[in-house]
């Protein structure tokens, strides 16, 4: 489905839904009261449908509920498309990973229905909603059945209502980094502070753990490349991803992208475009421009070539550079050594900047930026002009790389 549909489906029939469950759980409650906070929970589902790229910044979430809770069962519910990413984390045990596909209305009350009964049958009594004002995920974490459910709340905000069937409810904060943010609702649990998040400071978020990939796998692509490419070999290779996915808003202009490759190619580099096939025509588009200063240029269209998330880790480890728009595969370099190059604009670094000391994120600082957040279900009041990416040079982006490749 369409993100716009998911928007509409999300207002329209998840606000009426959160009102009449809110009204079942007032009920349920002067029967069966929430469980007290210092009860081990049993088993633990963390609920985040939509982004692969958060999978990678709730690492340190995680890790904290193992920690905390080694004796409950770990459970997740997702998108079936972002699995790939969350079982090569190794943060669970694949068994207890449930997925919901989203390709059709159909094809997700089918899976939706199905998941909820594994979660019941598995015994879930916490529910950590991670989702940013989702009303469906609030839905979810009420139908696992838990009895304890954690989950971003607006307290005394206007709007984004989600009713109030969230018992252990976690204000948003848009100052602090998502990562902080997830830890905080897996420390809310057994929280007796109001609010939830009222919680002594703990340590910054630590990078995730590299991915660790077969060297097979890895030799692998670069035999593939060499094959299929062999113009690139035998230099360094810089990646770029000049897509916006869903969220075109957030992607730096084409012409921009041209010029760097540019400079890249004339410093001896070789680049490649990687993207979905969806990102083909842009990819084509990009390669021909940089081919038309330079007929002979150590340039090629990657768009579909991995066909799977260890593939395209596998072909960071055999690039020395990523750059690209905020998005999935700069959170995913994060699993692997590439230095990453990230452009900012729509969203802000401080809330989404990859936890690894290997990123470097430019941001223009505009006064209407960030215009994407979870007030607005990331459904920005932009005209389509961004220029807080535009004003983003070349020049400077290209300064930076050069510092990455020049680095050990």
């Amino acid at each position: 489905m369409n993100i716009k549909l998911q928007r509409w489906i999300d207002r329209w029939a998840g606000i009426p839904l959160c009102a009449a469950v809110s009204g079942v759980d007032a009920l349920m409650r002067r029967f069966k009261p929430v469980p007290p906070p210092k009860q081990a929970p049993r088993a633990i589902v963390v609920i985040l449908l939509s982004e692969m790229g958060s999978l990678v910044l709730a690492n340190d979430m995680f890790a904290r509920l193992k920690a905390r809770y080694p004796d409950a069962p770990l459970h997740a519910l997702l998108f079936r498309k972002n699995r790939e990413i969350l079982d090569l984390m190794r943060v669970m045990d694949p068994a207890h990973v449930h997925t919901v596909n989203d390709k059709s209305l159909v094809g997700l009350l089918g899976s939706l229905w199905q998941a909820i009964r594994e979660l019941r049958r598995a015994n879930v009594d916490v529910a950590i909603d991670c989702e940013l004002f989702s009303r469906i995920s609030s839905l979810l974490s009420y139908a696992s059945g838990a009895a304890v459910r954690v989950g971003f709340h607006r307290h005394t905000q206007e709007g984004l209502y989600r009713g109030s069937h969230i018992n252990r409810r976690v204000p948003y904060n848009p100052y602090h980094h998502i990562s902080a943010q997830f830890l905080t609702l897996a420390r809310a649990i057994d929280s007796t502070a109001v609010p939830k998040s009222k919680l002594p400071v703990v340590s910054t978020p630590k990078p995730p753990p590299h991915v660790p990939l077969d060297g097979a796998l890895i030799q692998g692509i670069k035999d593939r490349l060499a094959r299929d490419f062999p113009a690139i070999a035998r230099r360094p290779l810089v990646l770029v991803y000049p897509g916006g996915g869903i969220l075109p808003i957030r992607a730096w202009p084409l012409a921009s992208y041209t010029v760097l490759c540019e400079g890249l190619v004339a410093d001896g580099c070789a680049v490649a475009v990687i993207g979905l096939k969806d990102d083909q025509a842009l990819a084509r588009q990009l390669v021909a421009n940089v081919k038309q200063a330079f007929p002979a240029s150590p340039v090629a269209d990657l768009t579909g070539y991995t066909r799977s998330i260890s593939e395209l880790l596998a072909l960071f480890h055999v690039a020395r550079l990523l750059v690209t728009n905020d998005g999935g595969p700069g959170q995913f370099a994060a699993l692997t050594p590439i230095w990453t190059l990230m452009l900012f604009g729509p969203e802000t670094p401080s809330l989404y900047a990859p936890l690894t000391p290997k990123c470097y994120s430019f941001y223009s600082q505009w006064p209407c930026s960030p215009c994407l957040s979870a007030y607005n279900h990331r459904a920005s009041y932009c005209d389509g002009d961004n220029q807080c990416l535009k004003v983003i040079t070349p020049a400077a982006v290209l300064a930076k790389a050069r510092e990455c490749l020049a680095a050990p």
